[in-house]
């Protein structure tokens, strides 16, 4: 009996040792990933420069490291990297980061996972300092909220600290909607405390808009070509919307199944400016039907800019399908004319449903 108590720990003890052994053996057989350089650290860079770097990963475990996914923080994107790196070797992973957003310390992170079994996922790290030599006021961006066909004018003054001589050579702008007047600011109307006292401003003054702004969101840059030594581009960004100059609701008109007898055969439909300047410039000026089984007419309501168009079948209307459209005119520079879909299907005198 003592023999067996005796026994039965030496067992345990095997088996530990046994699984140790093991897992031993398949940690020396796994790939193992070595940083060589996890942080880079570009110091004081300007705004606007292009920071690249490719990261060297070393494989120097016994076993093919794979590289599983390679995931950049916001605002750093990453190239291309190598899957594979067999035991010994040395992989890259080529990463990108665009400063022209960025002010003051910046760091990007990059997470990388892999096969290895001790470290399935390690960070990478790009650090700068952003430098703006280029800097505009109040902001470097400039925010619309406009009509289609209407315009809006904003301003940004630009200035430097740069001992350089400074210039504004040119502005490339993202469209004919999009245009630019550069003007050196008098002495008189300086920007107090900003550049410079010896450096010229330059008072930007943006015209957004017109009938060729499509409607919808806004995000644009216009690029500054400066004489700057450290900074020769500076990128002026441009966001906000860009509204219809009218509304219809609704915008598709469906009888469903009707015949002009019925009342259901007579629909009415409203068309506004969504102007809030000016809307009673806003105009209908005629209704045209495409269907001689359908009428429309359009009167003014109560309020400023609106119309209301009643859509009638007509009483000579045959059965069967119908698939047209009533045209609205109005005074609308950009969108002249709306185009309503007008759809149902015409039951035959006396059915019913």
């Amino acid at each position: 009996m003592q023999s067996r108590r005796s026994l039965v720990p030496a067992l345990a003890l095997l088996v530990a040792l046994s699984f140790s052994s093991a897992v031993v053996a398949q940690e020396s057989a796994s790939p193992r990933i070595t940083l060589v350089e996890p942080l880079k650290d570009f110091g004081t860079v300007p705004k606007g420069e292009k920071l690249d770097w490719n990261f060297a990963v070393k494989n120097t475990g016994a076993a093919d490291l794979h590289i599983l996914a390679v995931r950049p923080a916001c605002g750093c994107t990453v190239a291309e990297y190598d899957k594979v790196i067999k035991p010994g070797e040395t992989g890259r992973i080529s990463a990108h980061v665009d400063t022209t957003t960025f002010s003051g310390p910046t760091s990007k992170g990059i997470t990388v996972e892999t096969n290895d079994p001790a470290n399935p996922s390690v960070q990478l790290t790009i650090h700068a300092i952003v430098k703006p030599y280029v800097e505009a006021f109040p902001a470097g961006f400039l925010r619309y909220n406009i009509i289609q066909g209407d315009a809006e004018v904003k301003s940004v003054v630009l200035y430097t600290e740069e001992t350089e001589p400074f210039e504004i050579v040119r502005a490339e702008v993202p469209g004919d909607y999009v245009k630019v007047d550069v003007v050196k600011v008098e002495d008189a109307n300086r920007v107090a405390a900003k550049g410079r006292p010896e450096q010229p401003q330059y008072r930007l003054d943006v015209t957004l808009g017109g009938p060729t702004a499509k409607v919808g969101p806004i995000a644009e840059r216009i690029k500054v070509v400066t004489t700057s030594k450290n900074q020769p581009e500076y990128m002026l960004n441009l966001s906000g919307v860009v509204r219809p100059s009218y509304r219809v609701v609704p915008q598709v008109l469906n009888f469903g199944e009707v015949s002009a007898e019925e009342s259901e055969a007579v629909q009415n439909i409203v068309i506004s400016s969504n102007s809030l300047k000016a809307p009673q410039e806003f105009k209908v000026t005629k209704v045209e039907s495409g269907s001689p089984f359908v009428t429309a007419e359009a009167k003014p309501t109560e309020l400023p800019g609106e119309y209301q168009i009643t859509v009638k079948v007509a009483k000579n209307a045959k059965a069967g399908a119908l698939d047209s459209n009533v045209k609205i005119f109005t005074t609308d520079v950009a969108n002249p004319v709306f185009t309503l879909p007008v759809k149902g299907m015409i039951k035959a005198a006396g059915a019913t449903k």
